[in-house]
């Protein structure tokens, strides 16, 4: 279903972000133009327009506990919780249902989606992904690729109860054919990693991203720069590695003593990869164990460890739309904007107070 053509003219004036420069925008059929369009309603005047929040790494679908949410009001009210936070685009890192139906709405976020988690057979959450064993991998991959928006998800480590610690899930040679199948449909991969082990292969057979990525070691980083590699590092859920560390804690003393390593050492992994050229980009990893809504946490989360405001704020919108193929404010592209009223680069809790949404063209906050 195509979405309704917005029929008023509307205006915005004000800092356009990322250059900075004060301009008057119009949108008109829904799209931005920098030519005057005659009767336009002047919705926004004198604040910074910041091109359209990004949450990189969610998952609408899955509520609190990890409770499937299947009913079409109760995605709606996630993916309306991201955009009460400015996020107008969303990379959904894998879900076990169906939200095309929230296509049909344009007030709602645009979804790009990965499908479902592929993981390896009884070494990940029952009943959230696919779980098969190596040799099906690179067919399910394929699958997985046709129902998503080009991406695929692969959880590429969790813990090995034989060994009582994260462990990698597959092999580098199943790796590499994958991974060539899912470049072959014309998707990218990305895979869920917490330790350090599973990494070496993931990089090597040609991963596109890494979520989470808090076993990096500078070797690995080094090699991510120099293949463009990115990673998103959702650091508020890595503030729960502690909580992790102590559930686990009795059984698996080995794993609970890497996640609390890892913990310790997440801002210094975040803050080398950006050093290094390494692609950061603003994933909270909503849904489960986190609220949706919390972009502007991730963000300040990235600064705090050590990212520059102007580059956190980035890696939630302008460059994290450039990497989802998402344009941001520019003659002809889709009229999605956030405006503020304060520079967000000079303070970044300004991203928690957004003055008016626009998005698809509409006026939606």
């Amino acid at each position: 279903m195509t979405a309704p053509m917005p029929e008023r003219p509307l205006h915005l004036s004000g800092v356009v972000l990322p250059e900075g420069e004060h301009r008057d925008v119009w949108v008109r059929g829904g799209r931005f133009t920098f030519e005057p369009v005659p009767r336009a309603e002047t919705v926004s005047r004198g604040g910074w327009l910041v091109p359209g929040l990004v949450d990189a790494h969610c998952h609408v679908g899955i509520g609190l506990g990890g409770v499937h949410v299947e009913d079409i009001d109760g995605l709606r009210e996630q993916a309306l919780a991201d955009r009460a936070a400015g996020v107008l685009a969303l990379r959904d890192c894998g879900s076990p249902v169906d939200t095309r139906a929230l296509d049909d709405e344009p007030d709602l976020p645009r979804i790009v989606r990965a499908g479902r988690h592929i993981a390896r057979t009884r070494r990940y959450i029952p009943g959230l992904g696919i779980e098969l064993e190596p040799e099906d991998l690179p067919a399910e991959v394929r699958v997985q690729a046709g129902r998503g928006d080009g991406w695929v998800k692969l959880v590429g480590d969790w813990i090995d109860r034989g060994v009582g610690d994260l462990a990698p899930e597959w092999p580098r040679d199943v790796l590499e054919d994958a991974i060539a199948a899912a470049h072959e449909e014309g998707a990218r991969v990305t895979a869920h990693t917490f330790g350090t082990d599973a990494l070496p292969d993931l990089i090597a057979a040609g991963i596109d991203c890494i979520e989470h990525g808090t076993g990096l070691t500078e070797d690995l980083i080094g090699e991510m720069a120099r293949r463009g590699t990115a990673v998103v590092p959702t650091l508020v859920n890595v503030e729960n590695f502690p909580d992790f560390a102590a559930a686990g804690e009795q059984k698996f003393p080995s794993y609970a003593s890497t996640m609390r390593r890892l913990y310790a050492g997440s801002g210094a992994v975040v803050r080398a990869a950006f050093e290094a050229g390494v692609p950061v980009f603003a994933g909270t990893d909503a849904g489960g164990g986190i609220e949706h809504g919390r972009i502007a946490d991730e963000i300040r989360a990235l600064h705090d460890a050590g990212i520059p405001a102007d580059a956190a704020l980035a890696a939630g919108s302008w460059s994290a739309r450039s990497w989802l193929g998402l344009p941001c404010i520019e003659e002809g592209a889709p009229a999605d904007v956030v405006v503020y009223d304060a520079d967000p680069r000079a303070d970044l809790d300004v991203l928690r107070r957004p003055q008016r949404m626009v998005l698809r063209g509409l006026v939606v906050a």
